[in-house]
């Protein structure tokens, strides 16, 4: 349980829980789901340390925001980070790095089927189990929030929110479509999420934004399911040179959505020096401040936001905790929003 009469929200934030706050499980409003890994990363690996880099660097975020009461008084609470998590994910990564050398070099990989029905395995146990974690508590009323990670986390936690609701829609921030069927064999894929995710039958649109890396493959589906509707950041940005304010732009990408949404945050959909250890950089971007007043028009909407994820955050040795800074600001924005 919590000890709210001995905090202080002004004195140094005590690292250990999420913000440095006081709250427990039970008197939490918002529940915090981490998940270390990286098992499908196809780039850059290192978001498995994700979770426990966030926290860290939580204890020493300003709690105030401007305009409104302060989202930690909701009560927010992350869930210890599951060590066999972890531990599967580094077995995976082990078996996954050659693999993918030998696709980058052009070449045959003897092991191959091995590595993809390990791979598929795990996700498929993975998303089992953050199912079932997530529905137990959107029973109990609490909101989910998941912190991965490498991208192809959250799945199981959409299945759980499709089984609980009959209609919702995702905004995903990022720069990646994430359409991809099956990525290198994996079913799971971090490219794949939203592939996966418009399979779910409950799920009536999803919006993405930011998005300046995409293939062939991504683009025909993209353009297939009508239930998608893609903003290019260059397209974004354009329009902003030439005089559209962000505001209309956000009127117009919010009023896609139905009424309960999704938000899932891919951390490189931020400005690459925002999130230099993420997985898959790429150039452009949202800015800090256009992501958090994106996700706040959607809450400015009257929509209700039903959960959310924040992934691919990757600490570096060197970043002088860069990287967990950021990821810890874009989650409070977003605790902020639920």
């Amino acid at each position: 349980m919590s000890s709210l009469s001995n905090y202080d929200p002004s004195a140094v934030g005590v690292k250990g829980s999420i913000f440095g706050l006081p709250f427990g499980e039970e008197d939490s409003r918002i529940i915090l789901l981490p998940v270390p890994w990286d098992a499908t990363v196809s780039y850059s690996a290192g978001t498995a340390e994700g979770p426990q880099a966030i926290l860290d660097a939580s204890a020493q975020l300003d709690l105030e925001v401007v305009g409104r009461e302060a989202p930690w008084k909701q009560g927010i609470w992350m869930a210890p980070i599951d060590e066999t998590i972890k531990s599967k994910s580094q077995k995976l990564r082990t078996l996954v790095e050659p693999y993918i050398d030998a696709l980058e070099a052009g070449e045959e990989y003897a092991d191959s089927t091995t590595v993809i029905e390990s791979v598929n395995q795990g996700t498929s146990e993975l998303k089992a189990k953050l199912k079932s974690q997530a529905l137990a508590y959107l029973n109990k009323g609490k909101i989910v929030g998941l912190v991965g990670g490498d991208h192809s986390t959250p799945l199981g936690y959409l299945e759980a929110l499709n089984d609980r609701y009959d209609d919702f829609g995702i905004l995903q921030i990022d720069a990646h479509l994430d359409l991809r069927k099956a990525y290198e064999g994996f079913e799971h894929s971090h490219a794949s999420i939203m592939y996966n995710a418009l399979n779910l039958s409950n799920i009536s649109k999803l919006v993405q934004i930011g998005i300046r890396d995409f293939c062939e493959e991504e683009m025909e589906m993209a353009n297939f399911d009508q239930r998608v509707a893609v903003y290019f950041d260059q397209e974004l940005k354009w329009q902003q040179f030439e005089g559209t304010t962000w505001q209309s732009l956000c009127k117009e990408m919010v009023a896609q959505l139905p009424d309960k949404v999704y938000i899932s945050f891919d951390i490189d959909g931020l400005q690459p020096f925002l999130c230099s250890g993420t997985g898959t950089p790429v150039p452009g971007g949202l800015s800090f401040e256009e992501a958090v007043y994106l996700i706040n028009q959607v809450k400015a909407s009257g929509r209700e936001i039903i959960g959310f994820d924040l992934n691919e955050v990757a600490p570096q040795t060197d970043d002088k905790e860069w990287n967990a800074n950021v990821g810890a600001r874009v989650l409070y924005a977003l605790c902020g929003v639920v």
